[in-house]
């Protein structure tokens, strides 16, 4: 993780991730680059459309600024306007832009905000190919990666998950795999077994983990992972994103977009 990028726009939670965002890049020794992106309206006069309106200059502006008193001190930083306004355009934009870094650090989707498409990040984490980091709306997160989980579900998404999982964590973490089974899922003893080589994974990483094999009867899946964090302390949560395979109960990608919107912590999403 030697190159990531955090998505700025106008919204008071931008501070908050811009503040994890650089002390990612501080610990990791890291290149960080801000990107401005927000929906904006071109000002019109009658046919004639005119870019970008004051409005857009000023949030752009204010967004720089935030960006270069916060990453004060780092190497290698670097500040991008993506000088869109329309949801198409941004979303193609940025997808094409994610592709260029290791790990992209965004803000939990906030409904009532409408500074940014509502689908941004789960496009950029389908179509670029690169793992996202979300970072909730509510709560302080000084730093992720110290009392990781993983969440395991012997889904192609979920091994990818766990690699781009052990780049962000740090040396001499405390991680915890976990499994979330409903009750007479058939393929529990199987996941005893798999549980145990992923955590002999993360010890070949030099990383301290346990398994932990949890049944979830009377709540959803996600529900029951957000409480595995809440009961362990995790101060972040490693999930395979918008897959489908090991829940046939669900629609493709439903999980990961409740998590999206009801996250209580930094979760890092790979597809």
């Amino acid at each position: 993780m030697r190159n990531l990028l955090v998505h700025l726009d106008s919204s008071a939670q931008t501070k908050g991730r811009l503040e994890l965002a650089s002390a990612l890049a501080r610990r990791m020794q890291s290149r960080l680059v801000g990107v401005f992106a927000q929906i904006q309206r071109s000002v019109t006069s009658g046919v004639a459309a005119s870019w970008p309106p004051a409005e857009y200059v000023s949030a752009r502006n204010g967004a720089e600024a935030a960006f270069m008193a916060a990453t004060e001190g780092l190497a290698d930083r670097a500040f991008m306007d993506l000088n869109r306004g329309e949801e198409s355009d941004i979303i193609v934009q940025a997808i094409d832009l994610a592709r260029h870094f290791d790990l992209i650090i965004f803000g939990q989707p906030v409904a009532e905000a409408h500074t940014v498409p509502g689908d941004l990040i789960e496009r950029v984490v389908v179509d670029a190919g690169r793992p996202a980091l979300v970072v909730p709306h509510a709560g302080h997160f000084a730093d992720v990666g110290h009392r990781p989980m993983f969440a395991w579900n012997d889904s192609r998404e979920a091994a990818r998950a766990f690699v781009d999982g052990i780049r962000v964590t740090t040396k001499g973490a405390k991680a915890l795999v976990v499994s979330i089974s409903k009750p007479g899922d058939p393929t529990i003893d199987y996941r005893k077994g798999s549980l145990e080589l992923a955590v002999a994974h993360l010890k070949a990483h030099g990383i301290e983990g346990k398994a932990d094999q949890a049944l979830a009867s009377d709540i959803g899946l996600m529900d029951a992972l957000l409480n595995e964090a809440a009961n362990c302390g995790a101060d972040l949560l490693v999930l395979g994103a918008f897959g489908g395979q090991g829940y046939p109960r669900f629609s493709r990608g439903s999980g990961s977009r409740f998590m999206l919107k009801h996250m209580t912590l930094p979760v890092l999403l790979s597809h």
